[in-house]
């Protein structure tokens, strides 16, 4: 399991981040603790999170899973072996990407997280009421007093992130040596576009939605499954000519390996290039003991083609 630098930072993970927009929502505190001590157990180090996550879920306070993460950190007393990526302007309010905003929101994240600093820190949607000069010098502060070791960019299209990156350079701000897009087998557009100036540039890519909301683990062929899960109804959009194609060259490679087709999928994302690590939440021991097969696998160049062509 090869370990992958995350742009030019000096942050260097396993090829597997664990998705924390489940605790609070799909996972308590208990399970939320048996899956994050399965995760380190299997010798992953990278956990990302946001100050929203979830609240949406009626009565939740605000960033349960940064609070859930926090109490396990301290439990276990492993935050200088763990990597801890949290995001700012979850819900996109008025304020965004400002000075203030960012300073409130750190400072609120790390009290939940019951740390003194972030590993990487995302501006999770991009904020056009706030130039990238004044986001970029808010987030210099915090990387500057050690509350931050490196920023990221959740969401930003390619012309975004050439013009922070290019305000980085002539501001002498830090860059943002991360992105976080959606690519799955299924959406590739978003990363595709941005790929080139990713490569280019060294900038690291995290992907999100690396399942399609579980429609790539092959639970959900039809709107009859979407019972089997609290967040079934979010693969609906994937139930078309294209995605049972997808299905369809997943369970041919699944067989052949003798693997699942989530665990296949996952193979596929770390084999693209420009990816570093694909996220991925887990609401069981056995679904992280899942992801960490997945990522092992090696796929053949023509299982690789072969997915690549049933998506295209």
């Amino acid at each position: 399991m090869n370990r992958r630098p995350l742009g030019r930072s000096e942050l260097v993970i396993e090829p597997l981040v664990l998705g924390g927009n489940v605790f609070g929502w799909t996972v308590d505190e208990t399970l939320g603790f048996s899956i994050l001590d399965a995760y380190v157990d299997e010798g992953f180090t990278a956990i990302d999170t946001a100050e929203g996550y979830p609240n949406w879920v009626p009565g939740n306070p605000p960033g349960m899973s940064e609070t859930i993460i926090g109490k396990w950190l301290k439990a276990r007393g492993n935050r200088e072996s763990v990597h801890i990526f949290t995001k700012v302007n979850s819900g996109r309010d008025p304020k965004g990407l400002s000075a203030d905003a960012i300073k409130t929101a750190v400072e609120a994240s790390l009290k939940r997280l019951q740390t003194d600093y972030i590993d990487l820190y995302f501006s999770h949607w991009p904020a056009d009421q706030n130039t990238h000069e004044e986001t970029l010098a808010a987030y210099d502060v915090l990387v500057r007093s050690g509350k931050v070791r490196v920023i990221g960019a959740s969401n930003f299209s390619p012309e975004a992130m050439k013009e922070a990156q290019d305000t980085s350079i002539v501001k002498s701000l830090p860059r943002y040596e991360v992105t976080q897009p959606l690519y799955n087998l299924y959406d590739r557009s978003e990363f595709d576009a941005l790929r080139p100036f990713l490569l280019e540039n060294e900038v690291g890519a995290i992907t999100y939605f690396s399942l399609a909301a579980g429609f790539l683990t092959g639970k959900y062929r039809s709107k009859a499954d979407f019972s089997k899960s609290p967040r079934g109804g979010g693969a609906e959009k994937y139930l078309n000519e294209k995605g049972f194609k997808i299905l369809e060259a997943l369970d041919a490679v699944s067989k052949e390996l003798d693997a699942a087709p989530s665990e296949v999928a996952l193979a596929w994302l770390i084999a693209q290039p420009g990816v570093s690590a694909p996220i991925a939440s887990a609401t069981s021991v056995e679904q992280v003991k899942s992801l960490s097969r997945g990522v092992r696998i090696e796929l053949s160049e023509d299982a690789n083609k072969r997915l690549t062509e049933a998506g295209a």
